[in-house]
């Protein structure tokens, strides 16, 4: 599907010129995970590493990070809220603006991570690893640039 014209974000922040991967999806995506790493690429680089863990030292954090010419940047950990719980459902939804990724986590604003690569065209994959379940209303949409 297309966009929605003016798309406002979880929270009711304004989205500007951002689209949502896909469209708007009419079904997200609900999974269960222990531990789960979303990359969003390009052919060679991870223009956005978004990497939930449950137990680092004892902490919950949401890592981020990209890697541009098989180097890893400098990791963002800082946050206020760890909104995942192991074995429970949850909604993500990453909206790309010409500035930065947004991510919102069960309809509520989480994070921003400003692009590293700015050739937004080139990031054309979604890949998943570690343990991920879908349910019978899941579905994930391919990346759309518009």
């Amino acid at each position: 599907g297309q966009p929605p014209a003016n798309p406002t974000w979880p929270g009711g922040v304004s989205a500007g010129q951002g689209v949502w991967p896909g469209g708007n999806p009419s079904q997200p995506a609900c999974l269960f995970f222990s531990r789960i790493t979303l990359d969003l690429s390009t052919a060679n680089d991870i223009a956005f590493h978004f990497n939930p863990r449950f137990n680092e030292s004892g902490s919950k954090v949401i890592v981020r990070n990209s890697r541009v010419g098989k180097k890893w940047g400098k990791e963002e950990r800082a946050l206020q809220h760890f909104p995942f719980v192991q074995g429970q459902p949850f909604e993500i939804k990453i909206l790309c603006t010409n500035r930065e990724f947004k991510v919102a986590v069960n309809n509520s604003h989480l994070l921003e991570f400003k692009h590293r690569i700015t050739d937004l065209i080139s990031i054309n994959r979604l890949n998943i690893h570690n343990d991920l379940s879908l349910d019978n209303r899941s579905s994930i949409k391919h990346f759309k640039q518009i």
